[in-house]
């Protein structure tokens, strides 16, 4: 799914409030617990922050091992599954090879990739994305967004993801939820939720819908309307 808004909707606050990291009215049930415990939330959802902590000189191996961290004791050290997990998820991005590199040492495109490898390694259900592609070039977006929806359809995995461009958010994302002042306005297919209409109110912007073969594309058609 992808949850869409202008800036200060609460499409953060939402991924925030599922982690269970804010306070939030209503209920949010994960796995079928309305209150799992934090190890419980940790083993079902993985994050990948729009900005990550990378600490400094941090090697792209060890980065990626504390995915492994609600798996393990809290004084447990590296197990032979926690390295076998984090070897094949290396694999899959197509990052073997940069084990013993600083993380910091990388391109934007590859340090996302290892980003998404430690929350894959986590191996849970349900994953997290706040604005995965913020600060990529175009050709990095659609890498990153086209390995997330691959994972997607291959591990059976439930992604909840913000995106900021209204196209990628429609071409990815099978649902789309447009979020405006911390409600939800509008849920559905992007068909459904992605009109000129609903844009131009919770967006306050003029813009051109196209239903293209391969998806929608949403084109900005000059200035936007009268600011509130």
């Amino acid at each position: 799914m992808s949850v869409i808004g202008p800036n200060g909707a609460g499409k953060t606050t939402l991924l925030r409030a599922i982690l269970g990291l804010v306070p939030a009215s209503g209920t949010i049930e994960i796995d079928g617990l309305d209150d799992p415990r934090p190890v419980d939330r940790a083993r079902a959802m993985a994050l990948v922050p729009q900005t990550p902590v990378i600490p400094p000189g941090i090697l792209v191996v060890d980065y990626v091992l504390l995915g492994r961290t609600p798996h393990r004791g809290v004084f447990a050290g590296d197990s032979p599954r926690d390295l076998e997990v984090v070897a094949a998820t290396l694999d899959r991005l197509d990052l073997t090879g940069f084990e013993q590199r600083p993380l910091t040492s990388l391109s934007g495109g590859e340090r996302q990739r290892v980003v998404l490898a430690r929350a894959l390694a986590q191996e849970a259900p349900i994953l997290l994305l706040d604005e995965p592609t913020t600060a990529l070039d175009l050709g990095h977006q659609q890498d990153v967004l086209e390995l997330v929806d691959e994972l997607r359809r291959s591990l059976n995995t439930t992604i909840i993801a913000t995106v900021h461009d209204l196209t990628l958010a429609a071409r990815y994302g099978d649902r789309v939820a447009m979020l405006s002042r911390g409600q939800i306005v509008a849920q559905g297919s992007p068909v459904e939720v992605l009109t000129a209409d609903a844009i131009a109110e919770i967006f306050d912007a003029r813009v051109r819908v196209l239903n293209e073969e391969d998806g929608l594309v949403i084109v900005p058609l000059g200035r936007t309307l009268n600011r509130r």
